[in-house]
């Protein structure tokens, strides 16, 4: 996966956005016992996500909805319910980018 560099720029430009990656890297140490889905390996509820930030929940959708579309984060739907992932190929494609580029 090859991410367009000005995008994941972007979306990283925001604390917000960027402390939610940081967070997702270890999702184990940073959100609260996963529930059964979880568990299985789909990622991080945006309910916990959004809870842990401290911003409303369609604050927190624009937030992830951006990282989303940077290729940043992966979204699986269980049911009524939306958990979140690191895309880390993608973030490693973006830090060679970066490495090779600048």
């Amino acid at each position: 996966m090859n991410p367009d560099p000005l995008a994941v720029s972007r979306a990283l430009s925001n604390p917000v956005r960027l402390q939610v990656l940081q967070w997702l890297k270890d999702p184990v140490q940073n959100f609260p016992p996963p529930d059964a889905d979880a568990a299985r390996g789909v990622g991080v509820c945006v309910s916990d996500i959004q809870r842990k930030a401290g911003l409303a929940p369609s604050t927190m959708s624009a937030h992830l909805s951006v990282l989303h579309r940077a290729g940043l984060v992966r979204a699986t739907r269980v049911g009524q319910w939306t958990y979140y992932q690191r895309e880390e190929d993608a973030i490693k494609a973006f830090a060679g980018w970066v490495m090779a580029k600048l």
